[in-house]
């Protein structure tokens, strides 16, 4: 829109100028800041993430509550003393996993994506908002959920008294002294931020499978498979000449990381489950990373 320059003689040249407009709303450049809270607004806004966080924590607590009950019911049950914990979140994990991929489907499948890219064209910083995002909460909730069992396992065992020479076996070894189930500060931390870690990094991997396949049935298919199927393969392969694949696959699979946390590995060894949280790591930035260079490339 242009408007006469006062004093201006018609017909002279420059006799119109630019009216600028400027608008009452502040302008701002967007950061990763501006991206996180758009990010934390949607995820804690869907009732999908309130039904998932839900059901992990029902599942964790409540499983681990039975678990430790009827443990509780034997003098001596010959494992670790955190280990209950562990049932309720082999279940517990698949909701972290579910969600992991609704984070991103979610907005594929109702069209809500195009709206987040117009608004934040640039797609790295979307993605990198949704990563820190969901890690943070996944971690946090499941941490909070494995402390929980691990309190609750500690009360109701601890004073469990260890058979003479149970301290032989290489799962307990480190789990008694003085004749009694105790946890030390390695099975603690373990047992609860260490396992918190490794569903929240599953989490991430299923936040990157969703990102790179953009449907919800799919991923949520796919990540199951990872989580399940290499252990499920692994219990009927009872021929001798599949032996080194069935220890290859119980040995790599998510849920004998997961036991190695708690100290009871399902491959018969001593593992800390630390490398294992390392690996997954690993596999996680990957698939990140292919996430990050398919998300850039593509229309939408």
């Amino acid at each position: 829109m242009t408007a006469p320059v006062p004093g201006a003689v018609p017909g002279a040249p420059y006799a119109y100028a630019q009216q600028q407009y400027t608008s009452p709303i502040p302008v701002q450049t967007t950061t990763l800041a501006h991206a996180l809270k758009s990010e934390w607004t949607k995820i804690r806004s869907v009732r999908s993430t309130v039904w998932t966080i839900s059901v992990m924590l029902a599942v964790v607590i409540g499983i681990g509550l039975l678990v430790t009950w009827a443990m509780s019911r034997s003098d001596y049950v010959g494992a670790p003393l955190l280990s209950g914990g562990l049932f309720g979140l082999m279940l517990g994990q698949l909701a972290v996993v579910t969600l992991g991929v609704l984070v991103v489907t979610s907005e594929y499948s109702t069209g809500m994506i195009r709206t987040t890219f117009t608004a934040c064209p640039s797609r790295s910083r979307v993605l990198t908002a949704k990563v820190i995002v969901f890690f943070g909460l996944s971690f946090v909730t499941t941490t909070v959920a494995c402390g929980i069992t691990a309190l609750i396992n500690s009360a109701a065992l601890s004073d469990q008294t260890a058979p003479s020479g149970a301290g032989d076996d290489a799962v307990m070894r480190s789990s008694i002294e003085a004749g009694k189930v105790v946890a030390n500060g390695g099975q603690w931390l373990g047992a609860t931020v260490g396992a918190g870690l490794f569903v929240a990094l599953l989490g991430l991997l299923s936040l990157a499978i969703g990102t790179l396949l953009r449907h919800s049935a799919g991923a949520i298919t796919a990540m199951m498979g990872v989580v399940l199927l290499p252990f499920i393969m692994a219990i009927f392969m009872f021929a001798d000449s599949m032996h080194s694949l069935r220890e290859f696959l119980i040995k790599y699979s998510a849920l004998n990381g997961l036991a190695s946390m708690y100290r009871i590995p399902m491959d018969g060894g001593t593992s800390t489950g630390w490398p294992g949280l390392g690996l997954l790591a690993v596999i996680t930035a990957i698939a990140l990373g292919g996430a990050y260079a398919v998300l850039a490339k593509r229309d939408v």
